[in-house]
């Protein structure tokens, strides 16, 4: 298809694809003479991944870039959800070594989880470490139960990622499903936490 036709298929202005073509973003067309390229389906999924990455989630074209470099280099897909997480979820990068906690060392051995270096890894360890330096206290049966939780949502997240053969959708549908599905729970956590007090202290 012609640059027209990708952009009315898509939505996008003319002016708007050959700034994603400069900066990167969408991989160039096949020419067909000096002026003129071709573009095809990967094009379509790679604007509409863009689309989304910008207005479902919020990311700057830097972000983008930084996931979208990654897909286009053929990096493997931990890898690149690794780069998706950190990006969506905001996982700071740690400046070097974070140090373990025993609460975020006994979650990943109650789960099973691979207990690897990552910036996940360092966020938990960090988030614990703060909890716990203002007083709040992290039971290993508080610990069981949060873990437990988000341990099965996370799985159900992986399946759908994981059934996917396009890069574009791949990162489409983690993306979104990080973001979605985080704000997701944290409502979910607010109406229950909020029919809890209802039924427990509202007076009868």
């Amino acid at each position: 298809m012609q640059l027209k036709e990708l952009s009315n298929a898509t939505g996008t202005s003319p002016a708007s694809i050959k700034f994603y073509l400069r900066e990167g973003l969408l991989p160039p067309g096949q020419s067909v003479h000096a002026t003129r390229a071709s573009y095809s389906t990967e094009h379509v999924k790679r604007l509409e991944l863009i689309r989304a990455l910008r207005q479902i989630i919020g990311l700057n074209l830097d972000q983008i870039r930084s996931i979208v470099t990654l897909a286009d280099d053929g990096v493997p897909h931990l890898a690149l959800l690794a780069q998706v997480q950190r990006v969506v979820l905001k996982l700071e990068p740690a400046v070097g070594e974070v140090e373990r906690t025993a609460a975020a060392d006994a979650v990943v051995r109650m789960r099973g989880w691979p207990d690897v270096r990552s910036d996940a890894r360092d966020a938990l360890d960090r988030h614990v470490a703060a909890m716990q330096h203002v007083g709040i206290d992290l039971p290993l049966e508080l610990l069981d139960r949060y873990s437990g939780a988000v341990d099965a949502i996370a799985g159900l997240d992986l399946e759908l990622t994981a059934a996917g053969d396009d890069v574009n959708d791949i990162i489409l549908t983690a993306a979104v499903g990080m973001h979605m599905h985080s704000q997701l729970m944290l409502k979910l956590l607010a109406v229950a936490q909020a029919s809890h007090a209802i039924r427990t202290l509202e007076a009868p």
